[in-house]
């Protein structure tokens, strides 16, 4: 997932997108999760959407009312079916662009909420429905939309939607207000994540002495539209004028919580703790994107492929996931908001040093972060080092 560069001109994205407008996108991801139909409204057309996942058989029944209802996959689920090649799409092994087109399925007039299912979940235990293609054009701006809105639910990355008769925006939103029906815009659904980072204040701090490391305080940052916090962790007095010894850690409820086996997330993060304490102080920014972006559900998919034979980055994607759904715009500005400008990044991943970087925050040196394996993850540790570039 490519994240958009932060510059001086940040606070200027926030004015863009009012806090009522991230609101309207929150509040659409709510609507995703219950399975009702969403209006996006994009510049020159509108769609009702609702997730794949989560939409019943009222919600298929009304988005049918306004068109032929159309499933939206990403090229990676696509690929995955074996249905990329009917529109052109590039398979797994040679997608470069992390936002590849969305790919369209025309639903069958007898699917229901069960065989859209199907087409979108691989850890379905049936067999998927063969859809009708081809599907009529469709506006790319809105398929792209009910994708992102069915991610930043932590829903499987697919969508049903139908397009609605050319009208005005005030006419699209008068039938929506007429029908309770939440109505959000496809820009604002694509800036959201942006604006969520730099509308991030801090709202509660602590002191919280930990085991290994008792001076230390958390304090929490939330984004304007209220959503789920990011923590900072910071240990002892870190001077903001040095480059200060700072970890990126995304949580991880399986191992942070339970001390899951599976992967090293665990004892990552307990030993940057440690770490950071040896070395005289510095700032753990505990970051809420499970499972590498893609949520603690979706997660628990992934392990269920990889115990088919699947690997770590191959479930994802079979999910139609990035192999890394993760951004680290959130990460960029609590630490500018902390007033560190400059970091010592302890990680193995490159990718976490290039993206704060592309973001404003110089990293001064990369501290590599050693965690023994086990016979558990010693896979997926396999998996870090060769497909995504870890550095053990």
């Amino acid at each position: 997932m490519t994240e958009p560069v932060l510059d001086q001109s940040r606070n200027a994205a926030a004015s863009e997108l009012s806090a009522a407008a991230a609101i309207a996108v929150d509040r659409a991801t709510t609507e995703f999760r219950r399975g009702q139909p969403v209006l996006i409204l994009g510049p020159q057309a509108a769609c009702l959407a609702a997730a794949a996942e989560t939409v019943a058989l009222a919600g298929l029944r009304r988005l049918r009312q306004a068109g032929p209802a159309l499933l939206v996959l990403t090229g990676r689920r696509a690929a995955v079916l074996g249905l990329a090649a009917s529109q052109g799409v590039p398979t797994p092994a040679n997608l470069e662009a992390p936002n590849e087109r969305p790919f369209l399925v025309s639903l069958p007039a007898g699917a229901d909420a069960e065989a859209v299912l199907r087409l979108a979940d691989p850890t379905a235990v049936t067999a998927a429905l063969a859809p009708d293609l081809p599907p009529p054009p469709f506006p790319d701006e809105l398929a792209a939309a009910s994708i992102h809105l069915a991610k930043l639910a932590r829903l499987l990355p697919a969508a049903v939607v139908s397009a609605l008769p050319p009208r005005s925006a005030e006419e699209h939103l008068r039938m929506a207000a007429a029908e309770g029906i939440l109505a959000v815009r496809s820009g604002d659904v694509a800036a959201y994540e942006t604006t969520a980072a730099v509308t991030l204040q801090p709202v509660g701090e602590a002191r919280v002495p930990m085991e290994g490391a008792e001076d230390a305080r958390i304090v929490a940052f939330r984004p304007s539209d209220g959503s789920t916090e990011h923590l900072a962790i910071i240990i002892g007095q870190p001077d903001p004028a040095k480059p200060a010894l700072a970890r990126l850690h995304s949580e991880c409820f399986t191992g942070d919580l339970l001390g899951s086996l599976r992967c090293d997330c665990g004892e990552q993060l307990r030993g940057a703790i440690a770490e950071i304490e040896r070395q005289g102080g510095g700032i753990l920014l505990y970051l809420a994107q499970e499972g590498r972006g893609i949520g603690l559900v979706n997660k628990l998919r992934a392990y269920r492929l990889q115990d088919q034979g699947a690997d770590t980055a191959d479930a994802n994607e079979q999910l139609g996931f990035e192999a890394d759904e993760r951004i680290y715009l959130a990460a960029a500005e609590m630490l500018r908001r902390l007033g560190f400008k400059t970091v010592r990044l302890m990680t193995n991943n490159p990718d976490k040093v290039a993206g704060l970087e592309r973001l404003g925050i110089a990293v001064a040196e990369r501290v590599p972060l050693v965690i023994p394996a086990n016979r558990f993850n010693r896979d997926y540790l396999t998996t870090k080092a060769r497909k995504f570039g870890h550095m053990f």
